[in-house]
């Protein structure tokens, strides 16, 4: 059986999900039999989810309430809380977990903050040291914490700058993804930044940064089997494609319009996939509601685009590419549509499969 986990928006959000969906589908019937089957766990807005690598445990970044929980498979569709929500960052949107299953990165879009969660054996959870100090404190002696103070907290990245210097503008980081060296790097789509970390210690330590152009608003990536790292930016309507260099410091080689048609002030491009083997990038369009496809070029420093298509649904929020087809989560439609893909020329062949869903916001395959 197909089966995915699926986040969404709840009433504190303008939506309807009560939590941790469960959508299913007969193998090799998806396109009659894929869709919502139960509520797999009660969770506050879990716009994003991360799977462990190797355990049945599964992430979610509670937007609305500013915290991530863990949650552990308990059956079929059902997931059981591990821990209860640890409090992270305002808006918290995306979750990316370490190939070794030791670290967890949250990336912030109303504060920009991104923060480091150390991972226990079980997958529970382990608070950044900091706040847990202050939880104790709080507990032990009624102190409250003095928001204006400034302090060190060991979980959380050097605040961003804006390399711009322009007034009216705020930090957004939005997504974080482990590179094969075990750096790690995150966009900022308030301040057109990507930024590269090391592990130190508990924390983060910057290591470099790529100012994109004024504007672009980098939101999403994939790391390439080449070693490039495509970034999809929300409000130009750009892929900036990366190269590192022997020194190890990264720098853009290409840009590449995700359509030609796409209409910048109206369309605001949301998440970017791959192919397994990666010779086609994906990403969706909100505002015209389409699903562009790029085709990686040359050993992956360059894209063209190559088609596109009707998503099936409004506002595709986030998509995946699997067994040759795209789930489509629609935000703003309450459902989820499935798209077959010609394996040749990597375009969207047409909507096979729509099926109601609670204001969907990721879709993450069960292990």
């Amino acid at each position: 059986m197909t089966r995915f986990w699926l986040g969404g928006y709840g009433p504190e959000m303008d939506g309807s999900a009560e939590g941790i969906g469960f959508l299913a589908g007969d193998d090799g019937r998806e396109a009659t039999t894929l869709g919502y089957r139960d509520l797999a766990a009660t969770a506050s807005s879990p716009s994003w989810l991360a799977q462990h690598p190797s355990l049945d445990v599964v992430y979610a970044a509670l937007e609305h309430e500013g915290a991530v929980q863990a949650f552990v498979r308990s059956g079929e569709g059902s997931l059981a809380p591990l821990g209860g929500p640890v409090p992270t960052g305002e808006a918290v949107c995306h979750l990316a977990v370490s190939r070794d299953g030791a670290t967890l990165i949250a990336s912030c879009y109303g504060d920009g903050r991104v923060v480091r969660f150390g991972l226990a054996t079980d997958g529970r959870i382990v608070p950044a040291k900091a706040d847990a100090a202050a939880a104790l404190r709080a507990a032990l002696f009624g102190e409250d914490e003095d928001p204006d103070a400034v302090r060190e907290e060991p979980g959380v990245g050097a605040a961003a700058s804006d390399p711009y210097g322009l007034p009216d503008r705020a930090s957004h980081a939005h997504s974080a993804a482990f590179l094969p060296d075990g750096r790690i790097v995150t966009t900022d789509l308030g301040f057109d930044l990507v930024r590269f970390w090391r592990l130190s210690g508990t924390g983060l330590r910057l290591d470099h940064e790529v100012i994109l152009p004024l504007g672009v608003g980098p939101r999403h990536m994939v790391v390439h089997p080449s070693g490039h790292l495509h970034i999809v930016t929300e409000y130009s309507c750009e892929v900036f494609t990366l190269a590192e260099a022997p020194s190890g410091a990264w720098a853009v080689v290409s840009s590449t319009l995700s359509s030609p048609i796409a209409e910048v002030g109206v369309d605001f491009p949301a998440e970017l996939a791959r192919t397994r083997d990666g010779a086609f990038l994906y990403t969706a369009l909100r505002g015209s509601n389409t699903i562009a496809a790029l085709r990686v070029l040359g050993g992956g420093e360059r894209l063209e685009s190559i088609a596109l298509a009707d998503s099936g649904v409004d506002w595709p929020r986030h998509h995946l590419v699997f067994e040759g087809k795209l789930v489509v989560a629609g935000q703003r439609s309450d459902s989820i549509s499935l798209i077959d893909l010609d394996e040749r020329t990597g375009a969207p062949l047409g909507i096979r499969h729509q099926a109601p869903a609670a204001t969907p916001t990721h879709i993450l395959p069960v292990r």
